[in-house]
């Protein structure tokens, strides 16, 4: 560790750290643009000036010209300053000279809420322009670069992010700086399409509003929606990711940087998830067969009908997903149990293949596949045998073939707990609607081990209830009917450990 003082504020700090991060632990922020955390260092902003009053224990003279805090690695007793005149001064000649040639798109750009430069402009600057409008260099403006961004070079402030984002993590070199002075711009590399599945990471690291997702812009304000932090269910990488939401509506997802899994980034495909699974046929009531046809019955008494039609049955097949949270599944094992069953099967829908990439991307395409490993659970390689009931949760086996839904037809009895209307549930008996993986909480062990939490970002639609809500409802039914009290799920002795 290194003992740095900065703006008065003694911190320790781990050796190799730049003063960005120093500033940090001490409490306060440096202005930055061309930094991140996650890319190289390229110095070509100059916003992070600060004054050095002492490099080090050894050298405890001043440095005559400020310095770039971003390229700046910090000594064993170094002093710095961001918080003087001198500093406040070259903060407010670099934020005019990038404002010489910016337009004032404010009220109309996507940016606005969360742009650096709109920030520290009102933070460090505040003072009149010196340049006449019609002396501001032109550029193009809302130029599709790819299927999911658009570029508008006049906003640009040349920070490169984008750049080596390209050439640093994804390795394709999309994007480049081309001229010179104030004609400088950032454009495509001659003859490409930015069309790589991490393309939108450059839209969440541009500090400014050059670049814009062409599907969340015009949508909505930023300051409109809410931020819950959850995990991608996209793959089985599980990475940590932002949902941003206005009522019952996900407007775009954003990755959260957690270094054991992700880092800063997230593919695009897992952005695209949202719409997935909100999307399509929802169910948002719980139903249950009365000669031949669907009625809507509230929750509790749904689950008790779905406990009746259990408790006395023979054999019951328990399938269930692989999309399911630990918690869920846990349930389900412990309704497997009550109802004297072998065991859970798991069932593997049909999904998009992809292959394993160097970075996030993950060829198994569940979840919480591992979570499932860790309890025991069993491939479902085909329909079950010797089985008069089952229960299906999350999956569609119907849509496998009509092997499974031959033994569908063929059951006595039927649950199904889904989120959406599947080919599955025309065969139900009893339909209990759930809620969605971002419209609840749980746990997921992803493709490495790492148990995550998540938690809901919106609420489910009508009257459906968190999967780990209503089978605990079951558990607790089909304990009461046995004659014993249910066993505590994981969540539960959790809580009661609290």
């Amino acid at each position: 560790m290194v003992r740095v003082t900065f703006n008065g504020v003694d911190v320790e700090v781990e050796a190799g750290s730049n003063l960005i991060d120093a500033a940090e632990a001490a409490g306060h922020e440096i202005p930055h643009y061309c930094y991140h955390p996650g890319l190289s260092v390229a110095g070509n902003c100059r916003m992070c000036l600060v004054e050095i009053k002492a490099l080090s224990d050894k050298q405890d003279k001043p440095l005559p010209k400020l310095q770039i805090a971003c390229n700046t690695v910090v000594q064993d007793g170094m002093i710095a300053e961001s918080d003087n005149d001198r500093v406040a001064e070259a903060g407010r000649s670099v934020l005019e000279f990038l404002l010489i040639n910016h337009p004032i798109d404010c009220p109309i750009c996507d940016q606005a809420g969360e742009c650096k430069l709109q920030e520290y402009y009102m933070e460090y600057g505040g003072y009149e322009s010196r340049v006449d409008l019609d002396e501001k260099v032109l550029k193009a403006k809302a130029t599709p670069i790819g299927p999911d961004v658009m570029l508008d070079q006049e906003r640009c402030i040349l920070c490169t992010r984008c750049v080596r984002f390209l050439d640093e993590v994804t390795g394709t070199h999309e994007l480049t700086i081309n001229e010179r002075g104030d004609h400088s711009v950032l454009s495509l590399t001659e003859g490409a399409v930015l069309d790589n599945p991490y393309a939108n990471n450059v839209v969440d690291i541009c500090p400014v509003g050059a670049l814009t997702s062409r599907e969340f812009r015009f949508q909505s304000r930023v300051w409109y929606l809410s931020s819950n932090d959850t995990i991608c269910p996209g793959c089985a990488t599980g990475c940590s990711i932002e949902v941003h939401s206005r009522g019952s509506e996900i407007f775009r997802v954003k990755p959260r940087n957690n270094p054991e899994v992700n880092g800063y980034w997230m593919c695009d495909h897992g952005r695209r998830v949202p719409s997935l699974l909100q999307g399509g046929k929802r169910l948002s009531a719980h139903l249950k067969r009365e000669q031949g046809r669907f009625l809507t019955r509230p929750a509790r008494t749904a689950v008790q009908y779905a406990a009746s039609l259990l408790k006395d049955a023979g054999p019951v097949a328990v399938i269930v997903s692989p999309e399911l949270s630990q918690e869920e599944a846990e349930l389900l094992k412990q309704v497997a149990n009550l109802l004297g069953s072998e065991g859970c099967l798991v069932f593997r829908c049909e999904k998009p293949a992809f292959d394993d990439d160097e970075l996030l991307i993950s060829s198994d395409r569940f979840p919480n596949q591992q979570g499932l490993q860790v309890l025991g659970m069993r491939s479902a390689d085909g329909p079950p045998v010797d089985c008069s009931l089952a229960i299906v949760a999350g999956c569609d086996p119907a849509a496998a073939g009509p092997q499974w839904a031959d033994w569908l037809e063929g059951l006595d009895g039927l649950l199904v707990l889904d989120s959406h209307k599947t080919e599955t549930a025309a065969y139900a008996d009893c339909l209990l609607a759930t809620a969605t993986h971002f419209e609840s909480g749980g746990t997921f062990i992803n493709k490495d081990g790492l148990r995550q939490s998540f938690e809901a970002a919106i609420s489910p639609p009508g009257d459906a209830v968190e999967g780990r809500v209503v089978l605990g409802w079951l558990v607790e039914e089909l304990g009461s009917a046995a004659g014993a009290s249910a066993p505590p799920t994981a969540l539960e002795s959790k809580l009661a450990g609290a």
